[in-house]
């Protein structure tokens, strides 16, 4: 797996397919491989960079978790691999690095997906990732994945994809306690409400209608406030693009081809 030197830290990234460039940015896990078989489907019509934050997969520890540093990490990847301006597809967390570029790095950005995202934390999602950060130091990454699998995955998608949940499962009880507590504390911290409106790139704001983890109000409130932003509500969990696979596929390809 490749890895640049940006932002003071090893970062690795996939890259696949050749055509427009789309980065495709994971969530709280930080790795790449999160992405599944999406990451196939767009190197088919894309050049499609897929990193590990900091910290995160094969990524090196950085000194400090903040969300401006995954972002300038991010740019300068992108500007380290010569093919910006980027697509810029992020999931949860990702959605808030993608809000950053596109608001403080706009010379990398063509477009932003933000995807089962939010513009500032509320007292739903404070008292959601409290109790989970309490499992965590409490019980171990183990018993976290446990507890997560029930705010990231629909119930439906539950009960009919046990086995990919299981899968899940144990890839996500691998995770350093220290490093998931600190990017806990990271994600708690974003809040660019009152900066949205600044943000001229086209965005696409898509979210599951039984996502728990970032309910649908909050990409409401994205929507709300970002100008021009296209909405889009799909069926299915906070990790849409596992559940939804060929048409969260689908609507994010129609949306950067038109950008």
């Amino acid at each position: 797996m490749p890895a640049a030197q940006v932002a003071g830290v090893q970062l690795a990234y996939t890259r696949k397919g050749t055509g427009v460039p789309v980065m495709l940015i994971t969530g709280l896990s930080g790795r790449g491989r999160e992405w599944g078989p999406q990451v196939d489907l767009f190197a088919e019509n894309f050049d499609v960079i897929v990193p590990d934050h900091p910290g995160c997969g094969d990524s090196s520890r950085p000194d400090e978790f903040t969300l401006s540093h995954h972002t300038e990490a991010m740019a300068e990847l992108l500007r380290h691999l010569e093919v910006g301006p980027a697509h810029i597809v992020g999931s949860s967390t990702g959605g808030a690095i993608a809000q950053l570029l596109a608001l403080d790095r706009p010379d990398v950005v063509r477009s932003i997906s933000l995807v089962s995202s939010w513009a500032r934390s509320d007292d739903f999602f404070r008292h959601q990732f409290a109790a989970r950060k309490e499992v965590l130091e409490r019980l171990g990454p183990a018993e976290y994945a446990t507890v997560s699998a029930l705010f990231l995955f629909s119930p439906e998608f539950f009960r009919d994809h046990y086995t990919d949940i299981e899968q899940w499962h144990k890839a996500a009880s691998q995770g350093d306690k220290e490093v998931m507590a600190a990017r806990i504390d990271m994600i708690l911290q974003h809040d660019v409400h009152d900066r949205l409106p600044l943000i001229d790139t086209p965005t696409l704001v898509l979210v599951g209608s039984a996502d728990v983890c970032t309910p649908p109000h909050c990409s409401r409130e994205l929507a709300g406030v970002i100008p021009g932003a296209e909405s889009v509500v799909m069926e299915g969990g906070h990790l849409i693009y596992k559940e939804a696979v060929e048409e969260f596929h689908r609507v994010v390809t129609e949306f950067v081809t038109r950008h």
